[in-house]
């Protein structure tokens, strides 16, 4: 019988690898922080070069996110009753008066819409489709599980055309129901194969026993194979929100007003002479923040959904 010893890495290895794991944090973390710190810039400290580090912070670009602005004479601002508002005020210190909301709440909204229900229709119909091949003699279950993550080896403009010529044919182009649709079909191959491993790890002996006790399959499943399971549903409900939350390409083609999400349009925000850098960041901070949330919230069952099933009972 081998015995095996584990042994303590060396002062010099600990240090290394400390310094590398700080170093990829740093590298990571960076362009994230200097979205941040530019959301809080001026357009001309955002722009400036050499780049600043060190500027006096503004919510202009804050602003600007959320109005449409023009431009007024001096003698037309000069007119006017004194602003009401800080942000009246920020917006006529650069001789503009505030026209009316702009449509980033709107593009927000269509975004949580569209990637909240997407990943609700991808956990819910992967965990049934995970379910039937993990427990069931599903025939051709290994070409059919094929066939579905095939799906996924497709960069998304091989199959842009056909799909724009199919939403325009069933009036589904710009619309919350087609793009929730599009979304699902392609995050269902990442459902039900993530999901398929975490119902294999949970042993059947646990539903055996809740058949003899009177329970119907789908009591079994739903009381007995659900609990077990709600650390891989929450790392795939994690997964499939941040596709469709950051999904761009099929946006773009498939949406432009009603529907419009977000990452679409925070790259059309254009300020006076040109792009406003500021408005952009804060954009793209603000967007940032529901991904961020949902996963500090599941945080617990990811950690526990990327390690489950390594040790087998």
């Amino acid at each position: 019988m081998s015995s095996y010893s584990i042994t303590e890495p060396s002062a010099p290895q600990k240090w290394i690898a400390g310094t590398l794991v700080i170093a990829y944090a740093v590298i990571t973390l960076l362009p994230l922080v200097w979205i941040l710190t530019t959301g809080f810039k001026s357009p001309v400290d955002a722009i400036a070069y050499p780049p600043k580090v060190l500027f006096e912070p503004s919510l202009e670009g804050y602003v600007n996110l959320f109005t449409t602005r023009t431009r007024v004479s001096p003698e037309q601002l000069q007119a006017l009753p004194p602003p009401e508002t800080w942000y009246e005020e920020v917006v006529r210190n650069r001789d503009m008066v505030i026209a009316g909301p702009s449509r980033y709440g709107e593009r927000f909204l269509n975004s949580v819409i569209i990637g909240f229900g997407s990943t609700f229709l991808s956990v819910f119909l992967g965990t049934l489709a995970a379910y039937a091949f993990s427990r069931f003699k599903v025939p051709l279950k290994d070409d059919l599980l094929f066939f579905i993550l095939s799906t996924r080896m497709m960069p998304p403009i091989a199959v842009a055309i056909p799909i724009f010529l199919m939403f325009r044919t069933l009036g589904l182009s710009d619309t919350h129901l087609g793009m929730i649709l599009l979304y699902t079909a392609v995050n269902i191959s990442l459902a039900v194969w993530l999901l398929k491993g975490f119902i294999d790890e949970i042993p059947r002996e646990y539903e055996e026993a809740a058949l003899i006790d009177g329970y119907t399959r789908f009591q079994a499943f739903y009381k007995v194979v659900l609990p077990q399971a709600a650390t891989g549903i929450a790392s795939t409900a994690i997964f499939c929100l941040i596709f469709s939350w950051n999904e761009y390409a099929f946006a773009v083609l498939l949406t432009s007003g009603t529907a419009q999400t977000a990452p679409p349009f925070i790259p059309t925000i254009i300020g006076v002479g040109g792009q406003d850098w500021p408005a952009v960041a804060a954009g793209a901070t603000l967007f940032l923040v529901p991904v961020m949330v949902f996963t500090i919230l599941l945080r617990k069952h990811l950690l526990r959904g990327i390690t489950f099933g390594a040790v087998r009972k």
